[in-house]
């Protein structure tokens, strides 16, 4: 009976390997392995201790015990290929991700962003604050034309660390009022996360797209609101130019001038996508072919500039692709521990509220933020998470509409909550682009308090689209009811 007892417990196997996993994931990472390398790393080795060490022991067990789970042979692995050439490969979705990351990058070669600062820098310079105000418009702006945070982080802190320091900002309020604004083209559509969530949650990109619009305004929202009381309640740590202009009439004109280029593009590809004019993988090469337009007419295009424009395209899409490819395979060895009946297990027996699942599972991404970028979180979590949204069947409102209302709010929220990804140390990626452009005196410590509020205000927002579903389907409801 002992016997029987000590080999019972071997039941429990699965649930142990699944944890090493991520176990030995997490130390990788911490070791300064690349990720790519890390997720294949991991998986072969598991792989390879499944496939020769746990499935000759398994058959042994069966003699006295059920055993139920299924072994990893190579056969089993080989569909990491087929789901390669047959899904990744061939999804017409994911041809949006280079289109995007090129407009965004060719916008900023355009100067567009230089002539704005300079603009509402005079517009805002006679408010508390206003110059910090500037960036987060300018922000919220690129956000909603480029989606590429180090582009916007980087464009952002050259741009606005010097004017800052220059007029006397205290260095948290400057470094975190970069760091946030610039991490808002992760949600703001369009987006590359976006992209990757419809890939692998499997619903529309346009819901997505759409969905995310409200929720990405209201954190810069949140945000505009903070700068502005900050600045009443503390005027020294923002104080106003003693050189500043009055505004006139070409102030505004000059405003207006730096602003309708980017709000065209916005039009182009978000307004195609609303009215019904193209999908989102259409519009991703009206943004692409605009944002080369832009950068023609503001003279500023070459053939230097588009040789490394399509350069850094190459390697950022083939940083995610790779990602893709190994995430896939660390997945495909996860399922067959049966990771994802262990963490749908886990995660429905926390909680009977399923809205408690639901802030359960987002608070594990919130802490996973700490740890891991937001690519290896979509890529990983969103998968095994969606067969646990779709069991809590959650009465979210689709207006009739939207398909899977309750995966296009969930999909928001942790779009909302995986910004916090940027901002919070040791892995926040906004954090470190911004240390790169910023001067000598201006330390890690200045930013991580300046992003604590920011933070804060995420959380906040967060709150808002969890308690208010409708945020994120009503619009994508209006799009495509008509």
């Amino acid at each position: 009976m002992e016997i029987l007892s000590v080999l019972g417990s071997v039941m429990d196997l699965n649930q142990w390997m699944v944890l090493a996993m991520f176990g030995t994931f997490i130390v990788m990472l911490f070791r300064g392995i690349p990720v790519v390398y890390a997720l294949v790393g991991v998986s072969l080795i598991f792989a390879l201790i499944g496939a020769f060490l746990l499935d000759p022991a398994r058959q042994a067990i069966n003699e006295y015990i059920a055993f139920h789970r299924t072994g990893i042979t190579y056969t089993k692995l080989s569909v990491v290929g087929g789901r390669f050439f047959g899904g990744i490969i061939k999804n017409p979705v994911l041809v949006a991700l280079p289109m995007f990351i090129y407009m965004g990058l060719m916008l900023d070669q355009s100067g567009v962003a230089q002539k704005m600062m300079r603009s509402m820098q005079v517009l805002f310079g006679a408010l508390k604050g206003g110059l910090a105000l500037s960036v987060m418009l300018i922000g919220i702006i690129l956000a909603a034309s480029t989606g590429v945070i180090g582009a916007s982080v980087v464009l952002l802190g050259v741009m606005g660390i010097p004017a800052m320091m220059e007029q006397g900002y205290a260095k948290p309020i400057a470094t975190g009022t970069i760091a946030a604004s610039g991490t808002l083209g992760i949600l703001i559509p369009p987006s590359i996360m976006l992209v990757i969530m419809s890939d692998q949650l499997a619903i529309s990109l346009g819901d997505l797209f759409m969905g995310a619009l409200f929720p990405g305004l209201l954190l810069g929202a949140l945000y505009i609101i903070y700068i502005v009381i900050y600045g009443l309640i503390s005027p020294k740590s923002m104080p106003i130019p003693d050189n500043r202009e009055p505004v006139t009439a070409k102030i505004l004109f000059d405003v207006a001038a730096s602003v309708v280029p980017p709000m065209g593009l916005i039009l182009l590809v978000l307004g195609s996508i609303f009215f019904g004019l193209a999908t989102p993988t259409e519009a991703s090469g009206l943004g692409a072919l605009g944002a080369t337009f832009l950068a023609l007419v503001a003279r500023n295009l070459s053939f230097r500039v588009f040789l490394d424009v399509m350069r850094q395209t190459l390697n950022t899409a083939g940083y995610i692709v790779g990602i893709f490819i190994a995430a896939n395979f660390f997945a495909l060895v996860l399922r067959r521990y049966g990771g994802d009946e262990i963490i749908e297990n886990l995660v429905l027996g926390s909680f009977d509220n399923p809205y408690m699942v639901i802030a359960f599972i987002l608070f594990i991404i919130f802490l996973l933020g700490f740890l891991l970028d937001w690519i290896e979180i979509t890529l990983i979590i969103m998968p095994l998470m969606l067969p646990v949204v779709i069991g809590l069947n959650l009465p979210v409102e689709g207006f009739g509409v939207v398909d899977n209302p309750s995966v296009v709010w969930f999909a928001i929220l942790v779009a909302v909550t995986l910004q916090t990804s940027f901002l919070t140390p040791p892995v926040g990626f906004a954090l470190f682009y911004l240390k790169g452009v910023c001067p000598p005196e201006i330390s890690l410590l200045h930013i991580y308090k300046g992003i604590i509020p920011f933070v804060l205000l995420q959380i906040f927002g967060l709150l808002i689209v969890f308690f208010f579903p409708a945020m994120t389907t009503w619009l994508p409801a209006v799009a495509y009811g008509n």
